[in-house]
C-alpha cells in the first residue's frame, strides 16, 4: 500500500495513533469498525498516497462514508498538534537564520475559480508559505490561502517577518517576499548574476528541500477536496513529517541493536 521507505512508514502510525486513542477515550467510545491503530493507518494511507475513499473502503473493509468520517477525525486531531509559527521559531532559536518561501498546491477547478487561479503558475491552487532551517528541513507551514494571493501578500497577511523578528531571526526570502522589514532579507532588483544574488540564491535554494518534503505526501500534489479542508490537511502532514523526523533516529538505533 505504501510507497515510502519502510522506516518512515513504521514510524508514522505510532505517531498518529495516540491522538486517536485519546479522542476515543474522551468520548467514551466502546467499539468501532476499526481500532485506533487501524484508523491512524487509514488516515496515513490517504495522506501519504492520496488514495481515494472508495479504494480505502475496499482495502479496509468498511463503507465509504465511514472512511470519510475516520479520515476527517484523524486529520483534525493531527492538525491540532501542528506547531504554531511562534513555537517553530522558538524551537529553531539556535539557528542563525530561517528561510521563507511559498509554494502552490494544485486543486481541481471550482465554480468560484478566479480567486484560486495563480497567474504565476498558470493553474488553480492554494498558496502555502513554508519556513525551513539552514539545512532545508521543514519547520512550519502556513494556513492555505487562495492561489491568486502572491507570496508577498501572503507573507504580509501572516506577518511571518514580524513574528520571526521577535524571535531574533533573519528570514531569507525570494524576490516575491517583502524586504521592508528588518527581519527579512530579499534580493535587490539587480541584474542577474551579481555576487549578492548568487550567494542569496545559493542559500535560499535549500528551502526547496522543505517544499519537496511537503509534496512528497501525494495527496498534496493534486487536491480534490473542499478548499476549506486544505489547511487541516497541510497541518496534519506537517505534524506527521515532524514526528517521523523525531522517530527515525530511534528506529535506526533499534535496527542496529
Amino acid at each position: 500500500m505504501f510507497t515510502r521507505p519502510a522506516s518512515t512508514c513504521a514510524a508514522l502510525p505510532s505517531a498518529s495513533s495516540p491522538p486517536v486513542r485519546e479522542r476515543r477515550r474522551a468520548l467514551g467510545t466502546r467499539w468501532r469498525r476499526l481500532s485506533a491503530d487501524r484508523q491512524a493507518l487509514l488516515a496515513l494511507a490517504h495522506l501519504r498516497n492520496g488514495q481515494p475513499y472508495a479504494q480505502l473502503a475496499a482495502g479496509f473493509g468498511i463503507g465509504t462514508t465511514t472512511v470519510y468520517r475516520y479520515v476527517t477525525e484523524a486529520v483534525e486531531l493531527l492538525a491540532a498538534l501542528a506547531p504554531t509559527l511562534a513555537e517553530a521559531v522558538q524551537a529553531a532559536s539556535i539557528k542563525a537564520y530561517l528561510i521563507l518561501d511559498g509554494t502552490l498546491l494544485p486543486i481541481d477547478r471550482i465554480a468560484a475559480d478566479r480567486p484560486f487561479y495563480s497567474g504565476n503558475h498558470k493553474k488553480h491552487g492554494m498558496n502555502v508559505q513554508v519556513i525551513a532551517d539552514p539545512k532545508g528541513r521543514l519547520l512550519w507551514a502556513s494556513p492555505a490561502l487562495a492561489g491568486a494571493v502572491l507570496d508577498a501578500r501572503a507573507a504580509r497577511q501572516g506577518r511571518h517577518h514580524r513574528r520571526s523578528h521577535r524571535g531574533w531571526h533573519q528570514l531569507l526570502g525570494g524576490q516575491g517576499v517583502p524586504g521592508r522589514r528588518i527581519s527579512v532579507r530579499a534580493p535587490l532588483p539587480r541584474p542577474k548574476g551579481q555576487p549578492l544574488h548568487r550567494s542569496h540564491t545559493k542559500v535560499r535554494a535549500l528551502v526547496e528541500q522543505a517544499i519537496a518534503s511537503l509534496k512528497s505526501w501525494l495527496l498534496l500534489r493534486k487536491l480534490r477536496c473542499s478548499t476549506t479542508r486544505i489547511t487541516s490537511l497541510v497541518q496534519a502532514v506537517l505534524t506527521l513529517h515532524l514526528a517521523s523526523g523525531r522517530l527515525r533516529p530511534r528506529l535506526r538505533s533499534a535496527v542496529e541493536s
